[in-house]
């Protein structure tokens, strides 16, 4: 979820366009005028910048993982006081514990990103880089700017064949509930939610098609995100806190080692591919 679409936008955007055609004038009112609460109690705390978290992990383990992690804000980090609380860095510390190897971690999510900018982050990678492994986090700003589920899921596959024919293992971690945003108002967030979810099935259906592991974010670690909001969310209260890209991050790490082969078996919540895959 990146802040210049969440923050700017508001959720709103992700629906109004879908139901303003068939409601009456008075509901395009309460959700124009949602829209506009939510962006006040929200604002833009954070900036556009996420904590640099790239760099060499463990260098002592020897033979490195090369991990490379892709998508928009919360693939970047944005919410994390410091760089170690990222979404990557975690990853890559657990990676490195559990598979007593050191982690080169690479971070080409960029704030803002919708799935459609996936390919513009594979085309920013060196020459010749190939990743042991690949983390892609996407989907929320689809569903703010109203991009059409099948028009992302096709940018998703084809980052994940790309990645695939690079010699890479893929997982994906699905889109978050947006029905989790305590500043959106009802029925703006119910309205969210729902394409949210929508927008992880066709997700999960494509990224599994093509060889990918998911991880259904919704169900793995969403429920912490509605049950303790003040404790998952950062001060914009959309994107996460440390303490919530820990959960995020300890919940997306068994599919992560599963591609690596460190673990044969994932909990609930997590998917091994039809096809081509690890799994």
């Amino acid at each position: 979820m990146g802040s210049r679409h969440l923050t700017r936008a508001g959720v709103a955007l992700a629906v109004l366009g879908g139901v303003a055609g068939g409601t009456a004038y008075g509901a395009r009112e309460l959700l124009h005028r949602q829209a506009a609460q939510a962006r006040r109690a929200i604002g833009k705390p954070l900036g556009e910048r996420a904590p640099d978290a790239d760099r060499h992990y463990k260098k002592k383990h020897g033979e490195p993982v090369d991990l490379l992690v892709l998508g928009d804000s919360i693939a970047a980090g944005l919410g994390a006081d410091r760089a170690k609380d990222t979404l990557g860095s975690r990853l890559a510390r657990g990676i490195a514990s559990s598979a007593g190897r050191s982690v080169r971690l690479r971070t080409a999510a960029v704030v803002g990103s919708e799935s459609s900018m996936l390919a513009s982050q594979l085309a920013s990678l060196p020459r010749g880089y190939r990743p042991d492994v690949a983390v892609i986090v996407v989907g929320g700003n689809d569903v703010t700017h109203r991009v059409p589920v099948a028009e992302s899921v096709r940018h998703l596959a084809e980052a994940v064949e790309d990645l695939r024919a690079r010699g890479a293992e893929v997982v994906v971690g699905t889109c978050p509930d947006l029905g989790a945003l305590r500043p959106v108002p009802q029925p703006l967030r119910a309205l969210g939610s729902r394409a949210s979810r929508q927008l992880a099935e066709a997700q999960r259906e494509a990224a599994l098609a093509r060889g990918a592991r998911v991880v259904s974010l919704a169900h793995v670690v969403g429920p912490f995100f509605i049950t303790n909001p003040e404790e998952m969310f950062s001060l914009d209260r959309f994107h996460p806190s440390a303490h919530g890209y820990k959960r995020t991050a300890k919940a997306m790490l068994p599919s992560v080692l599963a591609a690596l082969g460190v673990v044969a078996d994932v909990p609930f919540g997590h998917h091994a591919p039809d096809v081509g895959g690890s799994g």
